[in-house]
Parts: C-alpha cells; structure tokens; sequence
C-alpha cells in the first residue's frame, strides 16, 4: 500500500499520532480486518513493534480487536475517530485547566514565584529585554505587561490596532480602571473604530492623531512597540520589542504628552 508522506503527515498532526501509528491505521483502514502480522508487511513498520502500536491505537479508540483466533483487527469509521479524538481532547485540555487551576493553591507556585523574584534581583537591567514573533505572542506579552500597571498606561496604535486590542485587552482595561490606573489611548480614529471607541468609554481617555505608531508604555517603565507596520505585515510576522528601560519610556511619555495635548478627543471627531 502506497500513501504519500504528505498525507500522513498531515494525519500526524490533526490525531496526534506519531509515524508507525499512521502507517498501521492507514493499512486497516484500506484493509478493514487485518492481522498484526499483515499490517506490518503491508505498512512496512517492523513486526517487533506492530502489536504495541496497535494497543495504542486500540487505547486511542481508532481500532478494536476482533474476538476469536487469529487475533485480528477491525478499523472504526473515521468519522466516528474524529468524534472521539474531539472528545478525548477537550476531556485532557479541561482536566490540565482544572490541574493549573489547583496549582495556584499549592506552595509549588509559591516556590516558582521566589525563584523568580530573587533571578530577576540578579539580572542587569540591560537583560530585560525580549522580541516577541508573531501577533499571537505579542498580544500575550501586551496583556502581561499591562495588567501589572499601577500608574498609567499610553497606548499609541493604529484603526485596526485599537479594534484588536479592545477585542483581546478589555477586561485587563476594565480591572486597571478599577484600581485607578490612569490609561490614554491614541490613534487614527475613523468609523471603522466608532464600536471600539464606544466600548472603551469610561474605561480609557481616546484620541484622534494622524501619526502613525504602535507602541505601549506602562508606568513609565516598560515599553513594548511594534516595529512593523500592521497594514503590510502578516499576523504571524509581526514583530515586537519588549524593553524594562525606565529612562527610555519615560522619556517616550514625554514626547507622547506633548503630542497629546494637541490630539483631538474621540467625542469630537465621531460626535458620539
């Protein structure tokens, strides 16, 4: 039996199966009653291993083993193997939810913190500084960043910019509001930022500029900005820089407050 690597690959990746796993499934699925023996000439995976990937397989719920001598095998229908597969992972992504759930009641927790308050006593401050790839990643860094803000937080983005980060940073924004955390947001506002505006009102001081920029700056201390431009560059490579630089970001807040003071308010340039 000939099945291109393409195809299994592909396979491998959407039923977590690794290769002699795919190859065995694949060869009862083409034969659906087959011996171990059998699978193993006609997938070419060695006869020393054929009947411990088939008790995975069974395990797994893609095949059952037929009663009676020979002992043979049956394939399950593949779409009966999707549902199962579906199930099965979102039994172990809840279980591994409710297991770092419970972790943050254990004294591990307490002990990875004290690692990492007394390494980052001991790190140069020109250390703390990272790139982040990709906007998945980014806005990650972005929602950590923010929500240990105790001051301020400025942020500088573009239309689409404003849209995604009320999509993904609201209820952050909305917690900072809460414990007083002063936050300014500018950007190119245009209709296609009316909604984004107006779930942020009462949340966050908007404005209309013309400058181009992405940045964020928290306390006056951290600054992340994006060094592509948003309209020109996938989401998966877009870049950004993370830096824990005091001197540099409160100087970028000063530049930004005089910058500010000419911006135009939201109310005013969307009459809402």
């Amino acid at each position: 039996m000939i099945v291109k690597n393409e195809f299994l690959s592909k396979l491998r990746r959407y039923f977590g199966l690794n290769l002699y796993e795919v190859k065995i499934w694949t060869a009862l699925l083409a034969r659906g009653v087959s011996t171990a023996g059998e699978l193993s000439d006609i997938a070419n995976v060695p006869r020393s291993r054929a009947y411990d990937i088939l008790e995975s397989l069974e395990k797994k719920g893609f095949i059952v083993q037929k009663i009676g001598k020979p002992i043979k095998y049956i394939a399950i229908p593949p779409e009966e193997v999707v549902e199962r597969v579906k199930k099965n992972l979102k039994k172990d992504a809840e279980e591994r939810v409710k297991a770092l759930e419970n972790l943050k009641k254990t004294e591990i927790l307490e002990e990875l913190k004290s690692l990492h308050s007394q390494g980052i006593e001991l790190v140069d401050a020109s250390d703390l500084s990272g790139s982040l790839r990709g906007r998945h990643n980014l806005y990650n860094h972005l929602e950590l960043t923010i929500r240990s803000a105790e001051k301020s937080v400025v942020i500088m983005t573009t239309p689409s910019g404003l849209v995604r980060k009320v999509e993904a940073l609201k209820p952050v924004l909305e917690q900072l509001k809460k414990r007083g955390v002063k936050i300014r947001i500018a950007a190119k506002l245009t209709k296609a930022t009316e909604k984004a505006v107006k779930d942020l009102q009462g949340i966050a001081e908007i404005r209309h500029t013309d400058l181009k920029a992405r940045f964020v700056i928290v306390d006056g201390k951290e600054l992340v900005f994006m060094v592509l431009d948003d309209e020109k560059v996938h989401p998966s490579y877009d870049i950004g820089i993370w830096v824990n630089t005091p001197f540099f970001a409160s100087s970028l807040e000063q530049l930004f407050d005089i910058a500010w003071k000419s911006m135009q308010p939201a109310k005013k340039v969307l009459k809402i």
